[in-house]
């Protein structure tokens, strides 16, 4: 097996994308989104989320390069995008609106803004296209490929096993935790766009 991998290219991996998507920090989000939601309907949007942010990283691994150059976006324009897709989910959260999202609209909840932008967001996207332009020969592609696996078996992980931590909260727990993830969400969204302005400059200059 270890012929097979190169087991540093994969530690790098495994780490740098599970401190960028950042597993447990998705748990109060998604409890957020979805913790007064039944169980079977929770696992359904934790799985969705998921697989959302899976095909995203798997997309750009393989195309993002070109795709970016294609459309001409440039990093700063896609940080900026996400941070204002979070602020305003974050609005709604701090608002309560996201309380009365329809179960035709739960979908959406796992595919944005769980599945991306904050899993699948810039800098797991920029991460996962820096590591597909470092990997060389065989062993480096599947020691990528295994690792985005692995971090999306954990984030999957912490978000389908939430419910323990939903049912000790209860409703009035989940309506603060609402509130905490709101203020969290916003503040990556401001971070990301903050990140992206300073981005616009040094690209200028």
């Amino acid at each position: 097996m270890a012929e097979l991998l190169d087991l540093r290219f994969l530690g790098s991996v495994i780490v740098t994308l599970t401190v960028i998507m950042d597993p447990p920090g998705v748990v109060p989000i998604f409890l957020g989104l979805a913790g007064k939601r039944p169980v079977r309907e929770r696992a359904r949007l934790a799985f969705q989320a998921t697989m959302t942010s899976f095909g995203v990283i798997v997309m750009f691994a393989v195309l993002g390069q070109q795709v970016l150059s294609y459309l001409k976006i440039s990093l700063p324009a896609l940080q900026g995008a996400g941070g204002l897709l979070l602020l305003l989910v974050s609005l709604e959260l701090l608002t309560g609106q996201g309380e009365k999202e329809t179960a035709e609209q739960d979908v959406n909840v796992a595919l944005v803004p769980l599945g991306t932008p904050l899993l699948a967001g810039p800098g797991a996207i920029v991460a996962t296209i820096l590591f597909a332009k470092k990997a060389e020969g065989t062993t480096q592609f599947l020691s990528l490929a295994l690792g985005v696996v692995i971090v999306h078996i954990l984030i999957w992980f912490a978000m389908r096993f939430s419910g323990g931590i939903a049912k000790i909260l209860g409703d009035a727990g989940i309506t603060i935790v609402t509130r905490i993830a709101g203020l969290l969400l916003a503040a990556i969204g401001v971070q990301l766009i903050a990140d992206s302005i300073f981005g616009f400059i040094q690209a200028s200059t």
